[in-house]
């Protein structure tokens, strides 16, 4: 199932969004979907770091380097 969503955009942004369409060759609807997407999957990412920060400094992972390490 899909739902219509109207949004206001201020005009640099429309503007913005509408010239990466053209150069792209992509609609506007998917590139707002996409953009979306990515910032839903940032902010699940952001709650799972927070709640594992924690543990993982105990663990001595504190970088990227160190999750990196632990995980190869």
């Amino acid at each position: 199932m899909r739902t219509v969503l109207s949004v206001s955009l201020p005009e640099n942004i429309s503007e913005e969004l509408e010239r990466v369409a053209r150069s792209t060759g992509r609609n506007k609807s998917d590139i707002v979907k996409e953009s979306l997407s990515m910032f839903l999957w940032e902010i699940k990412l952001k709650a799972v770091q927070k709640k594992l920060a924690p543990k993982a400094k105990k663990l001595g992972i504190v970088s990227e380097e160190n999750v990196f390490k632990a995980i190869s």
